[in-house]
């Protein structure tokens, strides 16, 4: 074993998950209403990382029509 969390065949943590446009199109709407849902006192760099997630996933979104 070479000491690895994976094992062969198995997809690595080090790949981005492929995902379809559909499936984006779901991802970007939970993101976006979790974002809606956040308290007053939720952390500023949670919110800084899932807008950047949200703006990320509308530009793959826009380039891939």
């Amino acid at each position: 074993m070479s000491g690895w969390r994976t094992h062969d065949g198995q997809h690595s943590d080090r790949q981005p998950i492929k995902r379809s446009k559909d499936e984006k199109l779901r991802l970007l709407q939970r993101l976006k209403e979790e974002q809606t849902a956040f308290k007053p006192w939720a952390a500023a760099s949670v919110k800084a990382a899932l807008s950047k997630r949200i703006a990320d996933l509308e530009f793959e979104l826009a380039a891939s029509r």
